[in-house]
């Protein structure tokens, strides 16, 4: 049981994992089930300068997680969307929870300020796994999305990660992270996994 870092190849992998939150539920507001390739791309452009991360399982992806950007504009680069994604097999290992360690750490190094959950409501089991992870309530968006015929509330809640200086270097690249210190924080990442 290991946490690395994602590559393209593991699109099919995460599409496995990800495709039923798109088909039978709110939880994503993704509406169609991506290509390959264009997740492929997903995965390639996130990790240019944040993480992408998986959990490999019996060499078969059990979970995965990433530093999703926030809003486009330049004066948003110090924030991140984070999201993880379990296969239900595995939701008693403990992968959300190694898989955000990891995650949280790394966007430390990198020098992120905020990061934003957004979750579809109602998810008692997200709510609760995210403010034991240190999130705090912000605000609901009432009847923001339209999906499977039903509107949905999505809440926001909120995490510093590093404190606010008064005039912050921009965010480090993933891409330009030291290996052997992500190597480091993965394999914490991986002793946290319940066997």
């Amino acid at each position: 049981m290991i946490l690395r870092i994602a590559n393209g190849q593991d699109a099919a992998g995460i599409l496995k994992i990800y495709s039923p939150f798109i088909i039978n539920s709110g939880i994503t507001q993704e509406t169609e089930i991506p290509s390959f390739e264009s997740f492929q791309q997903r995965i390639e452009a996130t990790l240019e300068d944040r993480p992408w991360l998986v959990c490999e399982i019996e060499n078969e992806i059990a979970g995965y997680t990433y530093a999703g950007k926030h809003r486009e504009r330049k004066g948003y680069q110090w924030c991140v969307e984070p999201s993880v994604y379990i296969d239900e097999k595995y939701y008693s290992h403990g992968v959300a929870r190694a898989l955000y360690t990891a995650l949280f750490e790394i966007l430390k190094l990198q020098g992120f300020v905020n990061a934003y959950a957004v979750i579809t409501l109602p998810n008692e089991k997200s709510v609760a796994f995210h403010e034991k992870f240190g999130f705090r309530y912000l605000t609901t968006y009432k009847k923001i999305g339209y999906k499977l015929m039903q509107w949905h509330d999505v809440g926001w809640w909120e995490m510093q990660i590093n404190l606010a200086e008064k005039n912050p270097h921009e965010p480090i690249k993933f891409s330009a992270l030291p290996q052997e210190i992500i190597l480091q924080v993965l394999e914490k990442g991986s002793s946290i996994l319940k066997k």
